[in-house]
């Protein structure tokens, strides 16, 4: 049977999500938004109210496509819904790992065995999260980022377009790892990192 599915935010996110709802087979019910007028559109799915509505969609499903990790936790901590996974058919997700609910998983991903994910994260296109991999709730890896084996990440950290992290390395929650940035060692203090390697800026 078609899941039902309620996108949380009109954004350029919601594209994505949509695109792979729609490939999983699952139907798409609309879109919940905030700041977005009632009757705009995403891919030709209308909002349908904002997120105080969401407890008149009892029978559906709902994933946040939101990309500020801040947002997507404040979202998920008020709404007492069932989340939708949304796993692109092309990502390679081990059966070994660990999804945990309400995340995004773009084309092209790699989750290795025994890694782990949080709530709510967004694994964006060709990422790669090698074994044994902890990662946070609410944690943003974009395009292309790689993490060696056994990184840990923590909460609501957005990790950088082509970033890369070394195997062993922890990184603290709250920090932001440039695009292109190098993580040789770890980061415990929150901030922003770029570079090669990666230094605070």
């Amino acid at each position: 049977m078609n899941r039902k599915v309620v996108i949380i935010g009109a954004g350029n996110h919601a594209k994505v999500v949509i695109d792979i709802v729609l490939l999983c087979g699952d139907v798409v019910v609309g879109i919940l938004d905030d700041n977005a007028d009632k009757g705009l559109n995403v891919l030709g799915f209308p909002v349908i109210g904002n997120t105080q509505d969401a407890m008149r969609f009892n029978d559906c499903e709902f994933v946040i496509a939101i990309g500020a990790n801040a947002v997507r936790r404040r979202i998920a901590e008020t709404l007492d819904v069932h989340w939708y996974t949304a796993v692109h058919p092309s990502a390679v997700i081990s059966s070994f790992a660990e999804i945990g609910e309400g995340c995004m998983i773009c084309a092209g991903a790699v989750v290795n065995p025994c890694a782990k994910i949080g709530r709510h994260c967004i694994i964006n296109t060709s990422s790669v999260i090698e074994h044994d991999n902890d990662i946070g709730d609410y944690v943003h890896l974009s395009p292309n980022a790689a993490l060696g084996g056994t990184v840990r990440i923590g909460p609501e950290t957005h990790i950088g377009i082509g970033a890369s992290v070394k195997n062993g390395i922890s990184i603290c929650g709250g920090c932001v790892i440039g695009a292109g940035a190098a993580v040789v060692k770890n980061i415990t203090e929150k901030g922003v990192y770029i570079g090669i390697p990666a230094a605070k800026k």
